[in-house]
């Protein structure tokens, strides 16, 4: 087979081993904390912050969430980083946020966070922060999920069928499984154009 026709077929692999329960989960969790007046804040770190950013407007638009991402305003992230440095940075700015136990966090990571790894410690400083304040945890990670997978209320971990792959399978999917979030009947309040 081609690179092509390999990578093509491991997607599809990664469709059928998906986790249906794991989503549907994440998906009452998320309308639980919208439904009660609650806010959505979703993290990630490089392509994993491209996705959150795309994914704050979906549910927004689509689903009359309120929803940030802190990677949004770089000037705020930027100065955090270098005031407070990167491990915190996260967790200060929901801080700010005044994050409650009504809001929902959803993590996108290849690696879920790992203090030892020092694996995006930031993430993890978040979510230690947003069980402290009982805020509903839900993500959609690759690997194993790292802590993520270990404190969130529900996870989807994305599953891995070629480790050489692990990165662009995770970031694609994070599209796949947010995607689905977003056009749920349990979540979707508006209509797409398309």
């Amino acid at each position: 087979m081609t690179f092509t026709e390999t990578f093509l077929q491991e997607a599809v692999q990664i469709l059928h081993q998906l986790d249906r329960a794991a989503i549907d989960r994440c998906v009452e969790l998320l309308a639980n904390a919208r439904d009660r007046g609650g806010r959505l804040f979703i993290l990630g770190v490089g392509g994993s912050a491209a996705n959150a950013s795309h994914a704050v407007n979906d549910f927004r638009k689509i689903c009359g969430f309120e929803a940030y991402a802190p990677t949004d305003n770089v000037s705020e992230l930027t100065a955090r980083t270098n005031d407070e440095g990167w491990g915190g940075v996260f967790a200060s700015w929901l801080e700010t946020s005044r994050l409650t136990a009504r809001d929902a966090l959803l993590v996108f990571s290849v690696g879920g966070g790992n203090v030892e790894a020092n694996v995006s410690p930031n993430l993890v400083a978040a979510l230690q922060y947003a069980r402290e304040v009982g805020a509903a945890i839900t993500g959609i990670v690759g690997r194993d999920g790292g802590y993520t997978a270990q404190v969130a209320d529900a996870c989807v971990v994305i599953p891995t069928v070629n480790p050489a792959h692990v990165t662009p399978h995770a970031e694609a999917f994070q599209g796949v499984v947010w995607h689905l979030f977003v056009t749920h009947p349990a979540l979707k309040q508006h209509a797409t154009k398309w």
